[in-house]
């Protein structure tokens, strides 16, 4: 069966935030280790990736091979030539349409939504949601894994991820990189 992964991108303070720090803007001609270990190392595994509207429409704005920028470097054209091939799926009560290929919007409850995925033939499965939607799926135990990747700031505004929930979810430790700015990548998995 396939294994859902959730990704969360957040600040020391559980923020659901990009902002800067020393080194976050830098740009390389090269992909980051990190960055690596997250995407490149899972494109060949990975075949559908989950993400919230506000998540997707950001990201088809700004990682689609359409919004590429003359002189970028190559790293970055093989992971938008990735988002645009690999299926998306829009969780969204309010889009009706999208033109980024490989899409699909779907609506309802998100158990039904990640037990009928798990179901279809394909590889493994990113939630790349943002704040709500992994929230929501800790609070329903829906992801088999998690990767944090923690900035060092305490930004103390924007969406949270954690909130009130009816169950504890226990985890167990993967693994743990660092980054070259000072950001750690902490992978757990779930522990049933």
């Amino acid at each position: 069966m396939r294994r859902v992964t959730a990704s969360v991108y957040m600040t020391l303070d559980g923020r659901g935030a990009f902002p800067k720090y020393p080194g976050s803007d830098r740009s390389s001609s090269e992909v980051s280790a990190l960055f690596r270990h997250m995407w490149y190392d899972r494109f060949d595994d990975v075949t559908t990736v989950i993400m919230g509207r506000r998540s997707f429409l950001g990201h088809q704005r700004t990682w689609s091979e359409k919004a590429l920028r003359s002189g970028e470097p190559k790293w970055l054209l093989e992971y938008r030539r990735y988002l645009d091939r690999v299926e998306k799926i829009c969780l969204s009560h309010r889009l009706k349409s999208t033109d980024w290929e490989n899409s699909r919007i779907l609506r309802g409850d998100l158990s039904r939504i990640i037990a009928k995925l798990k179901r279809e033939k394909g590889g493994n499965i990113i939630l790349e949601g943002g704040p709500a939607v992994v929230r929501e799926c800790l609070r329903r135990n829906l992801a088999d894994d998690y990767w944090f990747f923690v900035m060092p700031v305490v930004y103390g505004k924007g969406p949270r991820y954690w909130g009130p929930m009816k169950d504890q979810c226990t985890l167990k430790l993967i693994e743990t990189k660092p980054g070259e700015d000072q950001e750690i990548l902490l992978h757990y998995e779930v522990v049933r």
